[in-house]
């Protein structure tokens, strides 16, 4: 399962927040580097500096994925209450041609969106809101069509939704059982609802309650950092000296899941790199060191927790597709070519 982000074509909103024409190329393609050996900016190979309005490009990233072995896309998907949206016409276009015929799921990506990783901070671009049953009934009724496509993927025949920002919920758990109410009052035999768990450094997760507040599983989200006394200093004395951003390198051995969480229904998320300084410039985190050889033993490792679980629930989770300002892409590169796919085929041949 490889998350997906919608951000490659001009929106009017884009268009006026950052000048015509703007998409996640445009800082993609700016991107310098900012330390010896720091890899920017990263150039696509195979496909180019595409638009996804463009069927030909969907229909090739789909092709691409199901090669190496990625069964489904789960697309950013932006509701921020009201029925205010945003990058909807990559994928409604998905949905209404039929075509690629691959296998999707939809993750909502509900958090305000602002101008932090311009230089912005504090201007608040669009703001998430929750404004109550009536709104999630709406949001729900939207998305059903895309529920009941036949390719919309699916565990033991519930669709799969994914949330990114579980603790952001008013009350998680009225809107876990308010969103499952609606499924089964529309004919489906319920959701599966998974939560991101987000614990980026280390440093504890922002969501702890899976379970309890209803949801079906979790994804545990964390960089693939070494973040250790030492390189924690390296990078204080490198930020503070040189300017440099906050780096860390590639952990050369998978993180475990802390003990804390052990008794909730996780999935092992893996990420072929992370810098996202191409947003956010020398305020940004850059992960460096990343070689396909070594995601390759991560996901051998998310392969391995994943071979005790029901067939139905073997899911890995790839952070990200696409992501390419935030340097975690699996899409051909003129650097490594194919190599993190080939890893990544090669690493999940054990899961049947």
């Amino acid at each position: 399962m490889a998350f997906y982000l919608p951000q490659f074509h001009p929106i009017p909103e884009n268009d006026a927040w950052w000048g015509p024409g703007f998409s996640e190329w445009t800082n993609t393609a700016k991107a310098r580097p900012l330390f010896p050996g720091h890899v920017q900016p990263h150039i696509p190979g195979d496909l180019g500096f595409y638009d996804l309005r463009v069927p030909e490009t969907r229909q090739a990233q789909a092709d691409l994925a199901s090669r190496y072995g990625v069964e489904a896309f789960v697309y950013w998907h932006y509701w921020f209450g009201a029925g205010k949206r945003i990058l909807e016409r990559p994928f409604e276009e998905v949905l209404s041609s039929g075509e690629p015929n691959h296998s999707f799921c939809l993750g909502w990506a509900n958090q305000t969106w602002t101008g932090i990783w311009h230089g912005a901070d504090h201007r608040v671009l669009v703001e998430q809101t929750y404004p109550g049953p009536e709104d999630d009934r709406a949001h729900f009724e939207h998305i059903l069509p895309a529920l009941t496509d036949k390719r919309y993927f699916t565990v033991y025949g519930r669709p799969l939704f994914y949330v990114f920002r579980p603790e952001q919920l008013p009350d998680p758990r009225a809107w876990v059982d308010r969103w499952q109410s609606m499924a089964q009052k529309a004919g489906l035999p319920g959701l599966y609802l998974v939560a991101e768990v987000s614990d980026l450094l280390g440093r504890g997760p922002k969501f702890t309650d899976v379970r309890a507040a209803g949801f079906d599983a979790g994804v545990y989200i964390r960089l693939p950092a070494e973040v250790t006394p030492a390189t924690v200093l390296r990078m204080r004395l490198g930020r503070k000296l040189l300017r440099m951003p906050e780096r860390y390198p590639y952990a050369r051995q998978p993180h475990s899941l802390p003990a804390s969480l052990r008794r909730e229904n996780l999935f092992p998320c893996v990420y072929p790199n992370w810098d996202n300084t191409p947003r956010s410039g020398r305020r940004g985190l850059v992960v460096s060191g990343s070689k396909p050889a070594l995601f390759e033993q991560h996901v051998r490792a998310a392969v391995e927790q994943l071979q005790d679980r029901p067939h139905e629930e073997r899911l890995l989770f790839v952070k990200s597709w696409n992501e390419w300002a935030e340097g975690n892409y699996l899409e051909p590169d003129r650097t490594d070519g194919h190599a993190y796919l080939e890893a990544l085929a090669r690493a999940t041949r054990g899961l049947p």
